[in-house]
């Protein structure tokens, strides 16, 4: 692998007058190879399968020793079809509006409308795909967990319940 490193030493230095044209120098570049072998990160290879089973082993003890005491509850079907379309909703809306509106400042722009300042379309672009980020998070909280209960249409009610309970369960 190549790869120009910064050091010290300019890359570039004038070199002699060409015997050609002495009145014009030769550049040349310095390519620096830099060789990462980091120390510390890698185990020595297992020999045998009974050595590879045998530092697997400990850590699947640890991890069944923390699940052991949590009896996760399954989410219902419906609730999950739910989840997903609402955060389909909550994350393809704003996702879709920054991205029309980047196309309405390009024709306001081109038809000479008004001269969009681009900070004003950085702000925009930046705004509806932050919201589009956060609806994963509100799509999930503003849907009904509970399967006989459908839920509101913009789902306020069910967000600050599930809020509520989502802290209550991690004081506990």
């Amino acid at each position: 692998m190549k790869t120009l490193a910064f050091a010290e030493h300019p890359l570039t230095h004038i070199a002699s007058p060409s015997p050609l044209n002495p009145t014009t120098p030769k550049l040349h570049n310095r390519i620096w190879r830099v060789h990462a072998k980091a120390k510390g990160f890698d185990r020595p290879p297992a020999n045998s399968q009974k050595e590879k089973n045998a530092r697997i082993e400990p850590i699947r003890k640890m991890s069944d020793e923390k699940n052991a005491g949590k009896d996760d509850e399954k989410i219902p079907e419906v609730v999950f079809e739910r989840m997903i379309g609402r955060i389909l909703f909550y994350v393809g809306a704003p996702l879709a509006t920054g991205i029309v509106l980047l196309r309405v400042f390009d024709v306001l722009k081109e038809q000479h409308v008004w001269d969009v300042p681009l900070w004003f379309a950085f702000l925009t672009t930046f705004i509806t795909f932050g919201a589009s980020a956060l609806g994963i998070a509100y799509g999930t909280l503003s849907t009904s967990w509970d399967a006989e209960k459908k839920g509101s249409l913009l789902g306020f009610e069910e967000a600050q319940k599930n809020w509520t309970d989502i802290w209550r369960e991690e004081e506990e």
